[in-house]
């Protein structure tokens, strides 16, 4: 099964620059049975763990996370780019390579004690993933884990994650 998702996923080199080989999910997501398989894949592994919420950051962590919500019978939390949210928000900075961005989620998102799985498409150096988790810790919920359809290896993401902030992660593809 994961040789066929992997099969269907785009590498485009030198985007978003020079060096950089991208990994096009757009490509699976477009045939019906691969996208299954990419949700399934991942609800699997999570359909036993006591989970609330789903938190799926911006945006592609959105196109993971909402089918995922839905097989786990679970509520769904946007994690958003900087001013998206029209309600009060908590917001976490993280470091990019040059320079620092954030996001946030709306305070009244989840409440105090629930359990929140983090979702994106993609772990590189787990800045954003990061954040999300921090964002789930302001609002006193707990993180149950992080989830990614593509994790790259050798650029801390993993380490980030399960060392400084003592997550759970779990990928089903691996570069």
């Amino acid at each position: 099964m994961l040789a066929g998702i992997k099969d269907k996923i785009r590498v485009i080199k030198d985007f978003p620059k020079e060096g950089i080989l991208f990994r096009d999910i757009t490509t699976a997501l477009k045939d019906a049975n691969i996208m299954k398989s990419m949700v399934d894949y991942i609800y699997e592994h999570y359909k036993d763990y006591d989970i609330d919420y789903v938190a799926g950051m911006e945006s592609r962590g959105f196109i993971a996370g909402m089918p995922l919500a839905y097989k786990l019978n679970v509520g769904f939390i946007p994690i958003r780019k900087p001013h998206k949210l029209p309600a009060e928000t908590y917001k976490e900075f993280y470091e990019l390579e040059y320079g620092m961005d954030s996001i946030e989620m709306h305070k009244d998102a989840v409440e105090e004690g629930k359990n929140v799985l983090i979702i994106d498409d993609l772990l590189a150096t787990g800045g954003t993933a990061s954040a999300a988790c921090k964002l789930i810790h302001q609002a006193k919920a707990n993180v149950v884990g992080a989830a990614f359809w593509i994790e790259l290896n050798g650029l801390g993401g993993r380490e980030k994650l399960v060392n400084d902030i003592g997550c759970e992660v779990f990928s089903m593809l691996q570069y």
